[in-house]
């Protein structure tokens, strides 16, 4: 069987392509709405981290040392047959909850590195030029918080896109499910997974992209400026 004869039974026959979008729908999907509110729960739990309260600040730190330490198929398997067992809600919304979860604790750690990293003599300065507190943080501290931990959070999500590839132990079709379908049906395991990795790499480069064209605008900001 010739290359293009058995990519055309891999990505075309029988609708495969259909049912590779649709797998790469559901690992967008969970990606996107896990970075959502990982990044806004993340946020949270760093305030707690740096709270004053002690209780607050152990319980933030309890959060983080145990949800980065647990394994993300682990974590997904408990939540979906153990906390939400007898619950009614659909497998993609658990993994959506377990990811955010997951992500949450490392973007609150990288949060609370960035605000310490941050010069908070520029906010002494500012203060003492009248601005308030809420103008201090957010034309001095916040654009150095977000500069400091791009690049982490840059490879956060790219982690996140490729933690997503387990969801298929808790009956979601993803993209690796998909993958391994495929590979089964046709019994070309190779070329597909090659296939597959090149999708998850596509997607990667998605982010790099996004991220780079970020970087450009603000590079020319400074210049500009």
């Amino acid at each position: 069987m010739s290359l293009n004869e058995i990519l055309y039974t891999i990505l075309i026959k029988g609708g495969s392509y259909l049912t590779i979008l649709k797998g790469l729908q559901a690992t967008v999907k969970i990606s996107l709405f896990s970075l959502l509110f990982g990044t806004i729960l993340g946020a949270f739990v760093c305030m707690l981290r740096l709270s004053r309260v002690k209780i607050f600040k152990f319980v933030a730190e309890f959060y983080i040392v145990i949800l980065r330490g647990s394994p993300v198929l682990m974590l997904l398997m408990l939540m979906y047959y153990g906390v939400f067992a007898r619950s009614s809600l659909e497998a993609v919304t658990i993994a959506i909850i377990t990811f955010s979860l997951n992500i949450a604790a490392h973007v609150a750690e990288l949060l609370r590195a960035a605000i310490s990293a941050a010069d908070y003599g520029q906010v002494e300065a500012a203060r003492t030029l009248g601005f308030s507190a809420w103008q201090a943080f957010r034309f001095i501290t916040l654009p150095q918080i977000i500069k400091i931990s791009k690049p982490v959070y840059h490879s956060t999500i790219i982690n996140l896109i490729q933690w997503t590839s387990v969801v298929g132990y808790v009956s979601i079709t993803d993209l690796t499910r998909v993958i391994n379908n495929i590979a089964s049906r046709t019994m070309q395991p190779m070329i597909t997974i090659i296939i597959g990795m090149l999708i998850y790499l596509g997607l990667a480069y998605i982010v790099h992209g996004i991220f780079a064209i970020s970087d450009f605008f603000e590079s020319r900001k400074e210049v500009e400026a």
